[in-house]
């Protein structure tokens, strides 16, 4: 099973090129569960379900509660009628879903969330969910908070399906962060006792370039950042027979495509162990 996280960078920039750069990637790669941020809405089209429908996905969408704090960033025409949220693309039905808002402080409240969708794959049901934290560089007090609440909303749907829960999302906080290290539950006491949820990447090959957030993407480079990771596909202890075990991790959507960078952030893809892999194993 492939899974993917994906920031798509809203409408800024040249969004209406990007979106077939999007697409092209996403058509190279053939993710079986996407979880997208930064997905907008016009009122005229939702960018997740025309990618649901040029791929033959399913989808799903939670917008913001508070658009308007994106909103005053465009300068085009009518943007106070474009929503951005969180979305799920998936190769199977998604029977249930749920949004959560993510706490923030009034000042820096801009209507982040967490979306989780339960997906009828053939042999199991996937408890997956897509986020996208606090973006300040200051705000690690904040995204602990957002983690917590994050873990104790997976806690609560993981349910009794022999899949591991699946975490993806745009945690704009560094791999070594407390609030990495709270949500992992591995490498300090976890934010729900006794709730683990690997970071996929530690499966990674260690000379791959890991860096989500990379000034040589153009849309990066006028910001003076530093390489960082801040994307991550997190995932459950393995089930029965390695069910749901992570093969490999990579960066994806890193390059142009015709010219075109599709976003200002790289994928992350993750390789999942299928029911019929761990029935091998």
């Amino acid at each position: 099973m492939r899974v993917m996280t994906w920031n798509l960078w809203w409408r800024f920039g040249p969004w209406e090129t990007r979106r077939k750069a999007i697409l092209d990637a996403l058509r190279e790669l053939r993710p079986d569960v996407v979880g997208l941020q930064e997905v907008w809405a016009d009122g005229h089209e939702n960018l997740a379900e025309w990618l649901a429908g040029e791929l033959g996905l399913y989808w799903t969408w939670a917008p913001s509660h508070a658009p308007e704090r994106w909103q005053r960033r465009l300068t085009e025409p009518f943007a106070a009628t474009v929503e951005i949220g969180n979305a799920v693309l998936s190769r199977w039905p998604v029977v249930a879903r749920e949004v959560l808002p993510l706490p923030a402080p009034a000042d820096m409240d801009d209507g982040r969330l967490a979306l989780y969708a339960r997906l009828a794959a053939p042999a199991y049901e996937v408890p997956f969910f897509t986020t996208h934290l606090t973006s300040a560089t200051h705000a690690s007090a904040v995204r602990c908070q957002q983690v917590t609440a994050l873990a104790e909303f997976v806690a609560r749907h993981r349910g009794d399906t022999p899949f591991p829960p699946v975490v993806t999302g745009d945690f704009n906080a560094w791999p070594d962060s407390d609030e990495i290290r709270l949500f992992g539950g591995y490498k300090t006491a976890p934010a729900v006792p006794r709730q683990v949820l690997l970071d996929a990447w530690e499966y990674a090959d260690p000379a791959a370039p890991s860096a989500t957030w990379d000034p040589a993407n153009p849309y990066v480079a006028p910001s003076g950042s530093s390489r960082v990771r801040i994307d991550y596909v997190h995932v459950g202890p393995p089930g029965r027979g390695g069910l749901g075990r992570v093969r490999d991790a990579r960066r994806a959507g890193d390059g142009p495509v015709e010219g075109v960078w599709p976003s200002d952030h790289a994928a992350v893809v993750a390789d999942l162990t299928s029911e019929t892999e761990a029935a091998l194993l």
